[in-house]
């Protein structure tokens, strides 16, 4: 029965978090975004001190309960566990703890949070891998799906659904969610939880924590008749059956051996000893876990920006918009600067999922890798919009309302004569003065002194929020004659 109800809980949670990143109404966030606050990593982030010590709490009764119910990655690898159980029964043996390799993860993690350097611990975070397995890999297939629906309705005259664009976002990101999936899911089909008790450092401080749990499974020596069964169904390899003991810094407490114990000799209750691990090699590096602090990586990888044909009216080919390059990265309202980015954002890409105007992709730039940056050739950040700010779980997007968010400037648009089609076609515009939401743009003639001559625009960076309009709505091609140029700290108007 406890198995049973662990596997249900885990399901809750593994569907709830995968909401969050296929919604694109924003509907699943007002729900369920408390599911995504409560992963380890973004309320660290975050300074979320009750989540913080109800998740220790959990862990010192219950063992490592939160990767066995609560990680949507670790659940998922229970699934193709479960797969790899199919092919073939008892599969699994005991094997001693990776300590080096265990802590070396940790280490970088700690590296690249007081470094702030977010594309270090981002490709080793169990919830931002899983952020971008189903944001790059399944919300493209979900959104596919729901066109195919929408387009059903419609011939039936019913508008229940609507049209979303499918887009690559970073061909980059999808190939390394993609190279992450095949990895977790071959060592999870042959090995279990391989990745959550050598890589994950997540798993590595819970498992700290958890040999000092209140309630683990026990082994009662005058029950058991050695079979090994139990070592054998253990996808966490931490079942020595010969010598009777478990290594409970890796146990995910599954419950996989108390339902294949056929003696009852392993019972989940309270301990009175806790059993040490059996790996001797645990005892001989305390120097190696000093300097694991010195371990660095680097992940260096380049996004590109999707293409696709538009057309206008059905009859002439409008020119894809290139993306301008910007000497200061654009990140959204309420994320307050880079450096506020770079130090709290794990790289779920759950703002990017959320994100309905097309605005947020995944960075190419090694330094910012995964983290959300702003462009302006799909669309542009509407200012009623606060959809990033209300989901992100890490607090790198501090929640804002509408109100909040038209007075913070993010940037400053810029004017470029040569691309401006007043001056290259000699023909009147004024697109960027009519959209602009804040009336930073003026349109003034281009000589004062020429009566009916052609406007160009004057722009006041003091109101200019740096929403993008502007720039989206250019009719200039390839490249805008007006862009945003960002702010390394935004700024109250």
């Amino acid at each position: 029965m406890i198995k049973k109800i662990r596997i249900i809980a885990a399901l809750i949670f593994w569907i709830g978090v995968t909401l969050l990143f296929l919604d694109f109404t924003g509907l699943a966030a007002r729900w369920l975004g408390w599911m995504a606050k409560l992963q380890f990593l973004p309320a660290l982030l975050a300074g979320n001190v009750i989540v913080l010590i109800i998740l220790i709490l959990l862990t010192l009764v219950f063992g490592r309960l939160y990767c066995s119910v609560i990680c949507p990655l670790g659940v998922m690898q229970d699934g193709f566990a479960a797969l790899g159980r199919k092919s073939r029964r008892n599969r699994y043996s005991y094997s001693p703890a990776v300590s080096w390799l265990r802590y070396t993860m940790l280490g970088l993690l700690i590296v690249g949070i007081v470094l702030g350097a977010g594309s270090l611990f981002g490709l080793i975070a169990p919830y931002s891998a899983y952020g971008r397995i189903v944001g790059n890999l399944l919300q493209p297939i979900w959104i596919w799906c729901n066109n195919l629906l929408a387009d059903w309705a419609v011939k039936h005259d019913s508008y229940a659904f609507y049209s979303v664009d499918v887009w690559i976002k970073s061909i980059a990101s999808i190939v390394i969610a993609a190279a992450t999936l095949i990895v977790l899911a071959v060592l999870a089909w042959r090995n279990g939880r391989t990745y959550c008790n050598t890589i994950c450092p997540v798993g590595t401080v819970l498992g700290f924590i958890s040999r000092f749990s209140l309630l683990k499974p026990v082994i009662d020596t005058s029950k058991c008749i050695n079979c090994g069964k139990c070592a054998r169904n253990c996808k966490a390899a931490c079942i020595d059956a010969k010598n009777h003991t478990i290594d409970y810094s890796r146990c995910v407490v599954c419950f996989d051996c108390l339902g294949n114990c056929s003696t009852n000799a392993i019972s989940y209750r309270r301990a009175k000893k806790v059993a040490k691990p059996i790996d001797k090699k645990d005892e001989v590096d305390d120097k190696g876990r000093r300097a694991f602090l010195s371990v660095t990586a680097t992940a260096a990888t380049a996004a590109a920006v999707d293409a696709q044909v538009k057309f206008d009216g059905g009859l002439a080919v409008i020119q894809d918009k290139k993306v301008p390059e910007r000497k200061t990265p654009l990140v959204p309202a309420g994320a307050l600067s880079l450096h506020h980015v770079a130090h709290h954002c794990t790289g779920c890409q759950l703002c990017i999922a959320a994100c309905p105007n097309g605005v947020l992709r995944p960075s190419g730039d090694p330094a910012r890798l995964f983290q959300p940056v702003m462009q302006f050739d799909r669309g542009y950040c509407r200012p009623e919009c606060t959809r990033c700010s209300e989901v992100c779980p890490a607090g790198a997007i501090h929640r804002i309302t509408p109100q909040e968010k038209s007075a913070i400037s993010i940037g400053h648009a810029v004017w470029i004569p040569e691309n401006c089609i007043v001056l290259t076609d000699k023909h009147q515009c004024g697109n960027c003065s009519r959209h602009c939401p804040s009336g930073a743009i003026t349109m003034v003639p281009q000589d004062s002194s020429e009566k009916g001559a052609l406007k160009i625009p004057s722009i006041d960076t003091e109101k200019c929020l740096g929403c993008g309009a502007c720039e989206n709505l250019c009719p200039a091609r390839p490249l805008s004659a007006i862009y945003v140029e960002g702010n390394h700290r935004h700024r109250e108007i």
